[in-house]
């Protein structure tokens, strides 16, 4: 199995205001009773975008002029708070593949890269220029360049930092640590049978 090289990617954009959105806004715990990550998407902010009876309540994911959204762009600190897998998870799961936020919690950040999704760290205002740009038309498409650390967007372009070691492991294709063990299983065997103290 070759892991992806994740140089850019382009999609659309859904901007989610807020400092501080920790881990149980992205997906309260009630939501974490599961085997697999499959159907975590369905629950991401369920709580901010659910009332009770499970009507809508105002917010941007449940607005279908968003809908197909990939880069999702919020405030600073965002994935605070317990360290949870399944944040990343079901934000990946609802269809995300990369997300925009002043700074990021650390555990969230390293969650996020494992699973093969670039964060950028941009300035509130460059931000906030390209929510306004999502606003005007939702159907902006905005290109995300892990290698170049920048997003371009109608016609403009703001800088977006990604940190070097997860820059290097996206570039590289080197993002899941699980997938290059993997990946070197068969020269662990092969080492591993001209080894005499591990002979049958």
């Amino acid at each position: 199995m070759s892991l992806a090289k994740i140089s850019s990617l382009a999609g659309l954009g859904v901007f989610v205001s807020g400092n501080d959105i920790d881990t149980d806004r992205i997906i309260p715990a009630r939501f974490m009773k599961c085997v697999t990550f499959d159907g975590l998407g369905e629950f991401l902010f369920h709580d901010v975008r659910k009332n009770a009876d499970g009507t809508d309540k105002p917010h941007p994911l449940n607005e279908p002029r968003f809908n197909g959204a990939t880069v999702l762009l919020s405030g600073a600190n965002f994935g605070c708070g317990s360290s949870r897998e399944h944040a990343p998870q079901a934000i990946q799961k609802y269809g995300f593949k990369a997300v925009v936020a002043e700074g990021f919690a650390e555990i969230f950040y390293g969650n996020c890269v494992t699973l093969g999704i670039p964060c950028f760290e941009a300035a509130r205002e460059d931000i906030a220029q390209i929510a306004a740009a999502i606003e005007k038309n939702p159907a902006v498409e905005l290109t995300l360049d892990v290698a170049k650390q920048e997003i371009r967007f109608a016609g403009q372009t703001v800088k977006a930092a990604v940190r070097p070691s997860a820059r290097d492991a996206l570039v590289n294709g080197r993002w899941d640590a699980i997938g290059e063990l993997l990946e070197g299983l068969p020269a662990v065997k092969t080492t591993a049978a001209k080894l005499p103290y591990l002979a049958a």
